[in-house]
C-alpha cells in the first residue's frame, strides 16, 4: 500500500511591504497547522505582480519570519522565476478551447455587479470576440455554471457558481504578467502542498482555483481560512490599509496575540517569554478545531487581544 503524501503546507506573502501583524496570524495558522501533523512548512514568494514589488521587501520579509521562529522547508520559491511553468499551464487551457482574449477595461466593467471579494463579475463582453481589436488582451478562463463545493476545514461548507458570481476570470493579464489564480495553482502542485491554510480574504479565490486544479488535472489541497484581522471600522490589516510593520525586537508579545486571535489560549504569562518558548508551547497545545469559524476580528476584540504588544 502506497503510503500517504507527507502533510505540507506553506506561507505565501506578496513582497509588497513589510510583514504585519495580519500576516503574522496567516503564517502562524499555516505552520502551525503543518508542523503539528509532522509535516513541512514551505515559503513561497509571490512576486508574480512585479510592477507592485518593493525592493528588499521579500528579504525583510524572510527575516522577521526567523526572528519570529517560523523555520522552513526547502528553499523559498519565487514566483518571478517560475514564468515557464505558468507558461505550460496557459497553453494547456488553449489547447483545451477554454481560453479566449479579452480587452475590457477596468472602468468598462466597473458598472457590472461586483462579487463579494469587490471584483465585478464579467458580463462576457468578449466571449464572442473581442470587442475593440487593436487594444491589449488580457486571456479569460471560460466557466461553466455547474457549483463548486467544497468543504473547508475551519469554515465549513462552501459553494460557488463560477457562471453567476465571477464570470469568466483572467488568467493572464493585459499586460503580460500571469494572474495570480493561475500562478498560485500551479506552485501549490509543484510543491506538493496538501493544506492551503491562509486568510478568509481569498475563500473566495478557492472555487476559481479548484476549478482550474480539475481542468488541468492537479490535485486539489484541504482548505482552511483563518480568520482575518481588521480595524475598527472593518478594513483588513493590510499594507495598503497602513498597517504597521512588525517590530523585530517585540515578536514574543506579537506571536502571542497571534495565538489568541487563532482561538488558542495561550497564558498572559508567556505575553513576554522567548520566541522559542511561545513556539514550543503553541505546537504542543494547537488545534485547528479551536480556530473561530469566523471571517474576522476586530483590533478590540477581547479574542485578539493587542494590548501586550505596546505594553
Amino acid at each position: 500500500m502506497a503510503k500517504p503524501p507527507v502533510a505540507r503546507g506553506r506561507f505565501a506573502p506578496s513582497p509588497t511591504g513589510p510583514l504585519h501583524f495580519g500576516s503574522l496570524i496567516a503564517a502562524l495558522g499555516s505552520f502551525l497547522e503543518a508542523r503539528s501533523r509532522g509535516g513541512e512548512w514551505r515559503v513561497r514568494i509571490e512576486d508574480v505582480d512585479t510592477p507592485r514589488t518593493v525592493r528588499g521587501a521579500a528579504d525583510a520579509i524572510l527575516r522577521v519570519l526567523e526572528r519570529c521562529g517560523l523555520a522552513w522547508d526547502g528553499e523559498v520559491l519565487y514566483q518571478s522565476r517560475r514564468n515557464e511553468a505558468y507558461q505550460a499551464a496557459l497553453e494547456r487551457l488553449l489547447s483545451l478551447g477554454l481560453t479566449y482574449p479579452c480587452a475590457c477595461t477596468r472602468r468598462e466593467l466597473a458598472a457590472s455587479p461586483h462579487a463579494h471579494d469587490g471584483s465585478p463579475v464579467y458580463p462576457g463582453y468578449c466571449r464572442a470576440g473581442v470587442r475593440h481589436p487593436g487594444r491589449p488582451c488580457a486571456i479569460r478562463l471560460r466557466v461553466d455554471d455547474a457549483p463548486i463545493l467544497f468543504r473547508d476545514a475551519i469554515q465549513g461548507d462552501c459553494g460557488q457558481c463560477l457562471a453567476s458570481e465571477v464570470g469568466d476570470f483572467v488568467i493572464r493579464r493585459a499586460d503580460g504578467w500571469f494572474a495570480y489564480q493561475l500562478a498560485v495553482v500551479v506552485d501549490d502542485a509543484d510543491q506538493g502542498i496538501t493544506q492551503v491554510v491562509r486568510g478568509s480574504d481569498l475563500l473566495d479565490s478557492t472555487p476559481r482555483q479548484i476549478y482550474l486544479q480539475r481542468l488541468l488535472d492537479l490535485p486539489t489541497p484541504v482548505y482552511a481560512h483563518l480568520p482575518i484581522a481588521v480595524d475598527r471600522y472593518g478594513h483588513k490589516l493590510s499594507k495598503q490599509t497602513g498597517a504597521p510593520p512588525l517590530d523585530e525586537q517585540r515578536c514574543g508579545p506579537a506571536l502571542w496575540a497571534a495565538l489568541r486571535g487563532l482561538g488558542q489560549p495561550a497564558p498572559l504569562a508567556l505575553a513576554h517569554a522567548p520566541v522559542a518558548e511561545l513556539i514550543a508551547w503553541a505546537l504542543a497545545h494547537w488545534r485547528l478545531s479551536s480556530v473561530p469559524a469566523v471571517l474576522s476580528l476586530r483590533q478590540e476584540s477581547p479574542l485578539l487581544n493587542l494590548a501586550c504588544l505596546t505594553a
